[in-house]
């Protein structure tokens, strides 16, 4: 059976948010809660109410989860100018909604002195392979 009420501290883990921001919401009414005692409490559906939707059903430690991958890659191309950075920097930064592009952070270096690209990108491997695409499109061999 869902648990039907949370401390601050739950919501805010099940919500991403700070613990702080949590009790901002509940001092600004705009999260409904129940004081006890010197801690607030929180009912499933006034959260759920807050959210606009159903909240996941919560997992048990022993509950199975489906397999995820991760690619952390680091690639350095030399000879790249500032023209190509830059325009290397804004396709990996705009390319689609977040949200289509899966789960990635990209950091993109240049050093002009040495005429060299540093792309950084940890993600899931679908977007990570795109991204890579993206990185040899622009720099790769033109054969």
């Amino acid at each position: 059976m869902p648990q039907q009420y949370y401390s601050v501290d739950q919501v805010a883990d099940l919500l991403g948010l700070h613990v702080k921001t949590v009790r901002a919401y509940v001092r600004e009414g705009r999260l409904a809660a129940t004081r006890i005692g010197k801690q607030y409490r929180v009912r499933r559906r006034d959260l759920e109410e807050f959210t606009g939707g159903p909240l996941a059903e919560e997992e048990g430690p022993d509950a199975p989860r489906a397999p995820y991958a991760e690619a952390s890659t680091v690639v350095q191309v030399d000879g790249v100018d500032r023209a190509t950075a830059d325009r290397l920097t804004t396709l990996l930064s705009v390319t689609g909604r977040p949200e289509d592009r899966g789960r990635a952070h990209v950091q993109v270096v240049h050093d002009p002195d040495r005429a060299r690209l540093k792309v950084v990108i940890v993600g899931d491997l679908a977007t990570t392979a795109t991204l890579l695409g993206y990185v040899d499109s622009l720099t790769g061999d033109q054969r």
